[in-house]
């Protein structure tokens, strides 16, 4: 042991000549002369001329005895540069000088060992109850600091480790267990997430296959439909030409929306595979973490992000509807005369609409996305909408940048637009919404708050496109008597206290629409509608003539 302090340079036991370790170095000195003899001339290793050459002898020192004394004690060369504790790395605790890295730590000394001096936890029956562990920089979280003890004891009752003098204390009464046998306890926790995540993770890829199938399946059946609706067409007169080139951008973007929708339904379920595939390598890691006051202080967060569970899904996607309708549609219209044309054209359309792909819209709806509780919620899905001055009734007003409509009781002049509403008093916004939108609506008197597509107003000169009327348009009617909700022309009574604020929520992916009355920061539901949105929606009001009505889309939410 008197050795361990020596630390001997692995260039200071070798021959300068052939570069091994010092066994024989006259007889390496000798070999090297006569191999490098020249006239009788020899140098040595200072590189110094002898005349003859000298007869060696050898020292009292037996070099060769030295050399395999060196090999058995390990003390014949320094250790390689990367075998010293660098940054990040756990040194050892007996080291002196320049220490190397640590292998194991010891729970009962708290001390990190080299290879070297962990030995004696090996050799010696001492410290056969001591235990190893791999080598930690964190032992002071073993410390209770209170007391300065090692800490071996879990309290239940405050779920925290302590030591023996916090259990005679603090914690005298509490219900207590060792730390090892806590750990054991939520070590089957851990392993029941793990299954958990290991069967999530298996529906996760069979989404994954689902979804890829299902985007290949909608470019098939897409083309084929464009292929059929073309042969059709080319039997068509010339008046037709207009018409083939619409259905067929009209299947073109709804292909593009359907197998978009797929393509990201696909990317956050392999998105949604890899997190838990990283969660599950945390639990591993946790698992294998042989020190149990470490496993209990991380056990907790470690935890907490693997109970995260997303909406539950089905393992299956459902059946796909197709583009035959579109082919069947046009097939019609090829019988059909010029008058009907327009008719028919709507009925194309409608039936490329109809396309869906049915994809589990859970998966647009875990956790990360989950439904708006409150209106500081609603308000991060809020966007500044405008009306549409060409949609106005005569009788109908714009103001404050056209967020604000007022009706009134003559009627105004204005230019004829093909957009305009010449029936009902209504009007429509600007611009479209799609995804999730949240907005309110200041109004009084007499309002109904519609959402509506723009195809459910195409017949509007007729007066068909009272908001609520048909089956593309929702209509929350506003009195000071209270609320009614209309669809397909259905008056629906809705109980309750009036609010002069309404607040408008659609997740149009998810089919959501909801109207809330709004007070301060109280949100009440008025009434929530589940439907299927085909195309890109439009708000809207209708204001009763002579009811000195208005409504305001509110444009600064606090």
């Amino acid at each position: 042991m008197a050795q361990q302090g020596v630390q001997l340079d692995h260039g200071q036991l070798c021959c300068s000549i052939c570069l091994d370790l010092l066994k024989a170095p006259v007889t390496c000195i000798e070999g090297y002369w006569n191999q490098d003899d020249q006239r009788g001339r020899s140098s040595c290793q200072c590189r110094q001329t002898f005349i003859p050459r000298p007869v060696l002898k050898r020292t009292g020192l037996r070099w060769a005895e030295v050399v395999e004394s060196l090999k058995k004690t390990g003390l014949q060369a320094a250790p390689p540069d990367h075998c010293y504790a660098g940054p990040g790395d756990v040194a050892c605790d007996f080291c002196t000088g320049r220490r190397l890295k640590a292998v194991k730590t010891c729970l009962q000394c708290l001390v990190s060992y080299c290879d070297t001096h962990l030995q004696p936890h090996y050799q010696s029956p001492a410290f056969n109850r001591h235990q190893l562990v791999q080598a930690s920089g964190e032992l002071q979280e073993n410390i209770c600091s209170r007391h300065n003890e090692v800490r071996k004891l879990f309290c239940r009752t405050d779920q925290q480790c302590i030591c023996s003098l916090c259990f005679m204390d603090e914690h005298k009464g509490h219900d207590t267990t060792s730390a090892a046998a806590e750990r054991a306890e939520r070590q089957k926790e851990v392993d029941r997430s793990q299954q958990n995540i290991q069967q999530r993770i298996q529906e996760r890829e069979k989404d994954v296959k689902g979804l890829h199938q299902e985007v290949e399946s909608i470019k098939h059946h897409a083309d084929r439909a464009v292929e059929d609706s073309n042969t059709i067409f080319t039997e068509l007169i010339s008046s037709m030409e207009r018409r083939r080139s619409e259905v067929r951008q009209l299947i073109r973007d709804q292909q593009e929306r359907q197998v978009s929708r797929a393509e990201e339904l696909r990317r956050r379920a392999e998105q949604e595979v890899t997190e838990l595939r990283r969660r599950h390598a945390e639990l591993e890691q946790l698992s294998l973490t042989e020190d149990h006051i470490r496993f209990l202080q991380r056990y907790t967060s470690s935890l907490s992000t693997t109970s995260e569970s997303t909406h539950p899904v089905s393992s299956h996607v459902r059946p796909l509807r197709h583009f035959e309708d579109v082919t069947v549609a046009v097939s019609k219209m090829r019988d059909r005369l010029e008058d009907i044309l327009t008719e028919e054209g709507t009925n194309v359309s409608e039936a490329v609409n109809r396309v869906d792909v049915s994809l589990r819209d859970s998966l647009l709806h875990d956790a990360d996305h989950a439904e708006p509780k409150t209106r500081a919620e609603f308000l991060k899905y809020s966007r500044p909408i405008t009306l549409d001055p060409n949609t106005a009734e005569e009788h109908l007003s714009l103001s404050k940048g056209n967020r604000k409509v007022t009706v009134r009781d003559k009627s105004q002049s204005l230019p004829d637009h093909p957009e305009r509403f010449t029936y009902w008093q209504q009007v429509l916004s600007r611009e479209a919404l799609s995804g999730r939108w949240y907005s309110e609506v200041e109004w009084s008197g007499h309002c109904g708050i519609a959402v509506s597509h723009r195809i459910a107003v195409s017949h509007r000169r007729h007066g068909w496109g009272k908001f609520g009327s048909n089956d593309k348009s929702w209509s929350l009617v506003c009195t000071k008597r209270g609320y009614s909700f209309r669809h397909r022309n259905i008056k629906t009574p809705i109980p309750g206290r009036v609010s002069s604020r309404v607040g408008v929520y659609m997740d149009h992916s998810a089919g959501t629409l909801s109207f809330y009355g709004v007070s301060d920061d109280t949100m009440t539901v008025l009434h929530t509608v589940h439907a299927t949105f085909t195309h890109n929606l439009h708000v809207g009001f209708r204001l009763p003539l002579f009811s000195k009505s208005t409504a305001e889309l509110l444009c600064e939410l606090n």
